[in-house]
């Protein structure tokens, strides 16, 4: 199992289905895979680079997918990738994500995207185009804020 780190849970309907998915569209890989031996699901963890991610079922009432929620979401996973943000735009597009901010260049150095799945998770998706100093994003930001942390 996965060591000491941070790894969140994304929950959906159609679990197996959402791992062709996340598959086809960012390029996941399937690290492990539960299942019944009715073929039922059980869990599982998909693998970006070093990172790793639980997929899961609807379970009981505090665990549901957006679908069933008519869209609610309480939170945006994001992706850090090393490969061209326009290309990965346009394989999730293909996939059949829902792009609701195209690719484009951020104040922070990031050329970035987010979309929506196929059950209404949100999704970020960063490529670092550009190593920026706190005083350049300041100044990109025009004034009116404070920048704590920048390294």
């Amino acid at each position: 199992m996965a060591g000491k780190g941070f790894q969140p849970s994304v929950i959906y309907q159609d679990p197996k289905a959402a791992i062709l998915w996340l598959e086809a569209a960012f390029g996941f890989e399937l690290a492990l895979l539960i299942e019944g031996e009715d073929g039922s699901f059980v869990h599982c963890q998909m693998r970006f680079g070093e990172a790793l991610i639980s997929i899961g079922q609807e379970w009981d009432e505090a665990f549901k997918s957006p679908l069933t929620l008519g869209g609610k979401n309480t939170q945006l996973t994001s992706i850090s990738i090393d490969e061209d943000a326009d290309a990965h735009c346009a394989r999730a597009r293909a996939a059949g994500a829902i792009i609701v901010m195209e690719p484009e260049t951020q104040f922070y150095g990031d050329r970035s995207y987010r979309c929506v799945d196929p059950e209404g998770h949100h999704w970020s998706i960063g490529q670092s185009v550009e190593d920026v100093s706190r005083e350049q994003a300041l100044e990109r930001l025009g004034g009116g804020v404070k920048i704590e942390g920048w390294v």
